[in-house]
């Protein structure tokens, strides 16, 4: 057995009481929870799946989807999370190229898999599960499946570390979808990896209410399963639901993405005795403003990191200790990771300079799924390069720059949306601030700003130009445009998708100023 597949069975015999896993009013133990793999795990091995068959998993946040994830650490099949809003080509795409012999999905889905069921003989016919799927005609249903199987030990797999745990598919900020395989080893070490570095312990009581398919998601997961924690988990993010949960279940353990962060930051009952049961409180996905940082440290004293990482395998941390003197940074490599910052022809460059940020550890994928053009792009002699800029000062921390594709050149002169940015959503009428560049017929591209107002804010576009402008380090800096927008195209990571708003401004090079 695997260390990862000898998670959940330890749970089940040292802390079979203690509440493992909780979804809106279900509540499990541990030993409960165990035996509901199980069953789940046979059902599955039941229908011909073997180790290293994969399964596409269409699910939102549900007990279901935790389950198949320790199916996959029982048994060796290969999950592959996808997300929900995936329709047509696209989901085609994915379940082909992952090479998925089984779909479990929700029964909302159904008309959408009917649509595309004819086009994915790969997969047989009595391996389409709906989660909520009883007498429904040509599916099987999950909870059926579950009640016919035995709850023992599913039978030893000969699991390897190396083996594979999941395929994820990170389309991330640039629009091409790759399948990033993690083994059961790699997910190991995310338990002991974030377990340390959050400073978790059996007792805590960790929440997530992102969605589950976020390979940030996982950062917390895991470690809750190592320690036979409590985990938390909510149907969708909603500010005071999610706020009333910290309180009533006096939760420790918190995984946001900025976005949520802004959201949860504006809710009225966002309060110091609210957050008082906070421990850690991680800001994950895309570089969080000095605004937010500076009012979270009032509400959550001493309880903010930063995480900045790919879901390829680099990670970096900014410790709730560093925060006083390291304001601006995104922390240091997690223990047993380097990192370098490098130059475009790859020699290293010295503390203080700006370059592509490469990094390895544990965590490094062994490879992009069927994709070895890819993977020999991103992985260079063993090291990850991640499309990100950024320098190290003399104590060697991490600031991060922008995203390489992000970089705006106008003029000759390097702009860094990051910056523009900062300065942006410290107006007070801003929630949410994201800038990029567009066309210009005389500097090459100009910044655009893109800003989705507080509540009752009545500021115009034009006005937060002016204000921005005003106070920019350097005209090159100066917005051409400043957007109002009700929100951004997000990725399912709740990553801001710059390349969906800049898209239009360059499809033919149409310049709009």
């Amino acid at each position: 057995m695997s260390e990862l597949a000898a998670l959940l069975p330890r749970n089940g015999r040292y802390r079979p009481d203690h509440i493992g896993v909780v979804f809106e009013h279900e509540r499990f133990t541990w030993r409960a929870f165990d035996s509901r793999v199980n069953r789940i795990a046979n059902a599955l091995l039941g229908l011909g799946l073997v180790k290293g068959d994969a399964v596409a998993l269409l699910l939102p946040n549900c007990v279901e989807l935790m389950e198949l994830y320790w199916v996959a650490a029982k048994t060796g099949i290969v999950v592959v999370p996808l997300s929900p809003l995936l329709r047509g080509v696209g989901l085609l795409t994915l379940v082909r190229d992952s090479g998925a012999s089984a779909i479990v999905a929700t029964f909302e889905l159904k008309p959408l898999l009917d649509d595309v069921r004819a086009e994915l003989p790969q997969v047989p016919e009595h391996r389409w599960i709906l989660t909520d799927g009883a007498d429904v005609p040509g599916y099987a249903d999950y909870a059926a499946l579950c009640a016919a199987a035995p709850d023992r030990a599913p039978p030893a797999r000969g699991l390897d570390r190396d083996d594979p745990f999941n395929i994820i598919y990170s389309s991330g900020t640039t629009g091409h979808p790759k399948g990033i395989v993690h083994s059961h080893a790699i997910r190991a070490s995310y338990a002991t990896t974030f377990a340390a570095a959050f400073r978790m312990h059996p007792e805590s009581i960790v929440m997530h209410a992102g969605s589950l398919i976020f390979n940030g998601a996982l950062t917390l997961f895991f470690p809750a399963f190592l320690l036979g924690a409590t985990y938390i988990l909510q149907r969708k993010f909603d500010p005071e639901g999610f706020l009333a949960t910290i309180r009533a279940e006096q939760v420790t353990h918190v995984m946001m993405v900025p976005s949520q962060i802004a959201a949860l930051l504006d809710a009225p009952g966002c309060t110091r005795e609210t957050l008082a049961s906070i421990e850690t409180l991680c800001s994950v996905g895309a570089p969080l403003p000095v605004e937010h940082k500076a009012r979270l440290r009032q509400v959550a004293p001493g309880a903010l990191y930063e995480l900045y990482g790919l879901t390829e395998g680099f990670v970096t941390i900014l410790d709730r200790t560093d925060y006083d003197r390291k304001m601006g940074s995104v922390g240091t490599p997690t223990y047993g990771n380097e990192m370098r910052i490098v130059a475009d022809d790859g020699r290293d460059l010295a503390t203080g300079e700006v370059g592509e940020i490469v990094g390895r550890g544990p965590l490094l994928m062994p490879r992009y799924h069927g994709r070895p053009d890819l993977t020999s792009q991103a992985i260079v002699n063993g090291w990850l390069y991640s499309g990100d800029l950024g320098y190290v000062d003399e104590d060697g921390f991490l600031f991060l720059v922008d995203r390489k594709k992000d970089l705006i050149i106008s003029g000759g002169v390097n702009v860094y949306p990051k910056d523009i940015e900062e300065v942006l959503a410290t107006h007070p009428a801003v929630r949410e601030a994201a800038v990029f560049g567009i066309p210009h017929d005389k500097w090459g591209e100009a910044p655009v700003g893109a800003v989705i107002l507080r509540a009752g804010a009545t500021v115009s576009g034009n006005e937060l130009r002016i204000w921005t402008n005003a106070r920019v380090a350097a005209r090159y800096q100066q917005l051409v445009e400043v957007l109002l927008l009700d929100d951004f195209p997000r990725s399912p990571a709740g990553k801001t998708l710059k390349r969906v708003m800049r898209e239009p401004y360059w499809q033919g090079r149409n310049t709009r100023i």
